[in-house]
């Protein structure tokens, strides 16, 4: 059975044009919610034609195409190459709205320990563990972020299938246990650095990760 949630309801939704830094634009549906059960400030990116997408599944078509993206403010918004946060979601923001569906921008830095602790793994890092290794001296879980709100938000907006975009495993494990039917799993990209190259292989060796990924930019 799965996993009861209080219900949540739409708290504002508005229309906010987006522009990337290497240009590409589109515009999406915010949403705001009421009752999620963590209490944070989670947001839903309605991006292409999202309703239709709904609609489509609900008439036997493909399910919409959804990104839980979890906040990074090193990547997301200053470009850090220690992770491939902001380019996974640069691409997301486009992928999704050529076919329509949402993304899920949760509020969980650091694999849910913290924007503060996460710096501090950084540093344990650079004296020789790996990100797992890091969060696990510091007290943490290996990873410590829950998709319960991110279940909400879908049920919310009335989605109950989504083609799961990510290569996360447990996220599809988690969803799939709340009650949201997975109904297929796509890729993102590999954006590899000398930076971010033991942070990409220790995901890809510790967490079940797709080492081996179709785009690599």
């Amino acid at each position: 059975m799965p996993e009861a949630l209080p219900a949540a309801t739409v708290r504002t939704e508005v229309t906010v044009p987006l522009r990337f830094p290497d240009g590409y634009a589109t515009t999406a549906r915010l949403f705001t919610f009421k009752g999620l059960v963590d209490g944070r400030e989670h947001v839903a990116f309605g991006l292409g034609d999202w309703a239709g997408a709904i609609d489509r599944y609900a008439a036997g078509g493909r399910a919409p195409l959804v990104r839980p993206h979890s906040e990074c403010l090193t990547g997301d918004v200053f470009g850090s190459q220690r992770c491939d946060c902001g380019p996974q979601l640069r691409e997301a923001v486009e992928r999704i709205a050529q076919e329509g569906g949402f993304l899920l921008y949760l509020r969980q830095e650091g694999r849910g320990i913290g924007l503060y602790a996460k710096l501090d793994a950084y540093a344990l890092q650079d004296a020789g563990l790996d990100t797992y290794e890091a969060n696990v001296a510091l007290g943490h879980g290996e990873d410590e972020r829950d998709y319960s709100a991110a279940a909400q938000m879908l049920a919310t907006l009335g989605v109950t299938g989504i083609a799961l975009l990510s290569n996360n495993p447990e996220k599809a494990v988690q969803l799939d246990r709340l009650g949201v039917t997975v109904t297929e799993r796509v890729l993102t990209g590999l954006y590899l650095s000398p930076a971010n190259a033991d942070y990409l292989a220790a995901k890809a060796n510790r967490a079940s990760r797709v080492p081996d990924l179709p785009a690599v930019r």
